[in-house]
């Protein structure tokens, strides 16, 4: 194992990592302001992936407009699913086994919805003009797109860090995720609090999905595969933690692109085996704490 095979893992994983980040981070968004378990954030994953495509093949828009555009039609979309239906079981004893089931439910319906308006056939995108080459950095040949994804990612990452911690709409967040009804004495709108976190939040899974496109084949049933690894990096990082899902996101990127490249028949054994490890001596998630529940 050579240095040069390191390094491009290494990057490759970084990107996997990148992508993961921003879909779990939405999920994890939404579960640490509002308490919600949206099983059905993997949905709003392909919704992304496939409005990208209709952008660019369909309506032959620029490649990095469809992505704005994905991001915007899934948050609209999640912003009508939280206030058309996820608000009407806040505050219930049962609320979360309405969750789950509410959410799942959404799974069937967006699936069917996408193959009635684009069918069953797999659908393809091609890499945004410009970055369609490699790049040679000392020696080795590193893919110019995955460049791009990677430099995208960081930069959402600073700043969704930006706006949570040093922002008045991120206090207010925050503060949603610690106490609704003293928010709520204080004069703030809750409800539109809640329906613009959940827009955010699945605004970041459909630019992911816009952003993976070009990656790999879009197809219905996408947002099953991107729901599992990205319950695993929360679960890793710690449920409704930031920087937890970022940890949580790299730790299973990195082993994931290392596991595909010497054990690929037992790859996705190692995703479930560092989940496993995790529970085992951190139940609670890497950054999460037993009492405390942060964003």
């Amino acid at each position: 194992m050579d240095l040069s095979f390191i390094v491009m893992q290494f990057l490759s994983g970084l990107m996997m990592a990148t992508l993961l980040f921003l879909v779990a981070s939405g999920l994890t968004l939404i579960f640490g302001v509002g308490n919600v378990f949206n099983f059905s954030h993997g949905s709003f994953y392909m919704i992304g992936a496939y409005l990208a495509y209709q952008a660019v093949s369909v309506w032959h828009t620029n490649f990095w407009a469809s992505v704005i555009f994905a991001a915007l039609g899934a948050g609209v979309l999640g912003m009508l699913a939280e206030a058309l239906f996820l608000r009407r079981i806040y505050g219930r004893s049962d609320e979360g086994g309405f969750q789950i089931l509410l959410t799942y439910s959404f799974i069937l319906v967006i699936d069917d919805v996408v193959k009635l308006v684009w069918g069953t056939e797999y659908k393809s995108l091609a890499r945004p003009t410009g970055f369609t080459g490699a790049v040679d950095i000392g020696g080795l040949t590193i893919p110019a797109y995955n460049l791009a994804i990677i430099g995208i990612g960081l930069l959402v990452v600073f700043m969704a860090w930006l706006i949570l911690s040093r922002t008045r709409p991120g206090r207010i967040a925050r503060a949603a995720a610690l106490d609704r009804e003293m928010l709520g004495s204080m004069g703030v709108n809750v409800p539109l609090v809640m329906t613009l976190v959940f827009g955010i939040a699945t605004a970041m899974g459909g630019f992911a999905g816009a952003l993976a496109a070009p990656l790999r084949s879009v197809s219905p049933g996408a947002g099953i595969e991107v729901i599992i690894d990205s319950l695993i990096v929360v679960v890793i990082g710690g449920m409704g933690n930031f920087w937890g899902a970022w940890l949580g996101a790299l730790i299973l990127g990195e082993v994931n692109s290392f596991a595909v490249a010497t054990v690929p028949d037992w790859a996705s054994l190692f995703n479930y085996l560092v989940m496993a490890l995790t529970l085992i001596f951190k139940p609670e998630g890497l950054f999460a704490s037993r009492k405390i529940r942060k964003v």
